[in-house]
């Protein structure tokens, strides 16, 4: 007998979140799942461990939501990098520096190495978006293995960005991964590092 456990995709795990706290007699929203697998990552024990804590504070029945996820587990519903590429796909551009700023603040919790690659990541879907000749939901859905609550983020960037300023987009997000680095970069601090390449992005 062979026994094979896949890791899912990472457009399945949101759903994969919203079963087993189905299971555990809790419902959750969409954005709350999205937002504690985004903080916990793709490690399925990692999210059963981060979801006991919610099942330990709040009585079975519970519609868990972003408010939970923030006081339980201590992630900010408000100020993490789903709303930021959120921020920047709609050209928001107080948004997208009172995040930033909050970031820089706060380098430990919201390193720019974890913020450069799912930026890189969202960008990148954006510019795939522009060239698929059929833009159904389900087929982009499909096409850029992202969650359908993501969908209307990937339609408004591509209103506000070209393909020309995503291909821009994605070499800066390079050129600040490698100053993270310290390639070409003595002393400048992640924070300033990352309120640069916000500023260069959205202008």
């Amino acid at each position: 007998m062979v026994f094979e456990s896949a890791h899912l995709y990472d457009n399945q795990i949101p759903d994969w979140i919203g079963a087993y706290v189905k299971k555990h007699h809790y419902s959750i929203t969409p954005k709350a799942a999205i937002l504690l697998n985004e903080f916990v990552g793709n490690e399925l024990s990692n999210i059963v461990n981060e979801l006991g804590k919610l099942f330990i504070n709040l009585p079975p029945q519970t519609v868990i939501n972003e408010g939970h996820i923030e006081r339980n587990i201590g992630i900010s519903k408000d100020f993490n990098v789903f709303e930021l590429q959120k921020a920047l796909g709609n050209k928001d551009i107080y948004k997208s520096n009172l995040i930033i700023n909050h970031f820089g603040a706060n380098t430990r919790e919201n390193p720019i190495v974890k913020v450069i690659p799912m930026l890189y990541s969202f960008f990148s879907k954006v510019l795939v978006y522009h060239f698929l000749p059929d833009k159904s939901q389900k087929n982009v859905a499909s096409a850029l293995s992202v969650h359908p609550y993501f969908l209307n983020d990937f339609t408004r960037a591509a209103r506000n960005y070209s393909p020309a300023k995503l291909t821009h987009v994605v070499s800066l997000l390079r050129e600040y991964d490698l100053k993270a680095k310290g390639v070409d970069n003595a002393s400048t601090t992640d924070g300033e590092l990352l309120k640069e390449m916000i500023y260069r992005i959205l202008h």
